[in-house]
């Protein structure tokens, strides 16, 4: 096509009839301007021949536009038994305390506090970089209204995703009481802490995106402080498993060192559930899924 002439290129081909529905389109469109035939016929092609020669066009002659709404993309089934996947077999349905669209919240299994939950999709994402527009979307939605939660409860809250050895993502969220220390002092801890074990923690663009920074597939950790402002660590060989926990139960944040592994701090199932109602109910004035 490139060789062709333009002449060539807007020819029409012999036995062509009338188009059926420009004159329903001129109908529709009362009130607006009609281009003329000789513009409309330069744009029925898939190349605009005013503009610059390559140039692809959609159908409907506008840039850059798809005619159809474009279909979410439905995330990939997980290898196998997922204790996160909402559908699964294997999720403690008791530890759920809300469920929206494409996210749900459920309280940390041995959470750092009572009130420790975590942002999880309902479908099988591995880590922040691969949701969809629409998961990310709701994900920002439940950040935002836990901040209000848990401010009007006197704390601020912490969020840190560790995209390595897990295979389903795991926005954990921690609550930190305001009367415990301020937001620098948990900067501080984070970037020290790191620099203790030899890992580059960089601070990010506070409106940056971390499908920016990382690519699917690519190991991570990665924290959002109350303020908007996030540190993140590229993993290249290997990562403390247990790091965001370490640093937020330090003497310099909640002064709990023994609940660094949440396998110290198992509770019953009973315990559990009278933890998630307590949660339920208190949440359910800032729930924005009530009103959907």
């Amino acid at each position: 096509m490139k060789l062709m002439d333009a002449a060539e290129l807007v020819k029409q081909p012999p036995d062509v009839t009338e188009n059926p529905y420009r004159k329903l389109g001129q109908e529709a469109s009362v009130g607006k301007p009609i281009p003329a035939p000789a513009e409309e016929s330069a744009c029925q092609f898939f190349f605009d021949l005013s503009e610059k020669q390559g140039r692809k066009r959609s159908s409907t002659g506008r840039d850059n536009r798809s005619p159809h709404p474009k279909q979410p993309r439905k995330p990939p089934p997980p290898p196998g038994p997922c204790w996160f996947c909402l559908a699964s077999p294997e999720v403690e349905k008791h530890l759920v305390v809300n469920i929206g669209t494409h996210c749900y919240l459920a309280l940390a299994k041995g959470g750092l506090a009572e009130d420790h939950v975590l942002i999880l999709p309902i479908g099988h994402y591995q880590s922040v970089v691969e949701l969809s527009a629409e998961v990310v979307e709701e994900v920002e939605k439940y950040k935002a209204t836990l901040r209000r939660f848990f401010r009007s409860r006197g704390k601020r809250c912490i969020l840190f995703e560790r995209n390595y050895r897990s295979h389903h993502l795991q926005l954990q969220v921690i609550p930190v009481p305001l009367s415990c220390c301020a937001t620098d002092d948990i900067k501080d801890a984070f970037v020290t802490q790191a620099q203790e074990q030899q890992m580059e923690l960089l601070e990010i663009p506070e409106h940056s995106d971390i499908k920016q920074i990382a690519q699917p597939g690519t190991a991570y950790f990665y924290v959002e402080l109350d303020t908007g402002e996030k540190l993140f660590h590229r993993i290249k060989k290997s990562f403390p498993l247990q790091f965001g926990r370490e640093v937020l139960a330090s003497e310099a944040i909640l002064n709990i060192p023994d609940k660094s592994d949440w396998r110290q701090c198992q509770s019953s199932k009973e315990e559990e559930e009278t933890l998630a109602r307590r949660f339920r109910k208190a949440f359910e004035p800032f729930d924005f899924t009530l009103d959907e």
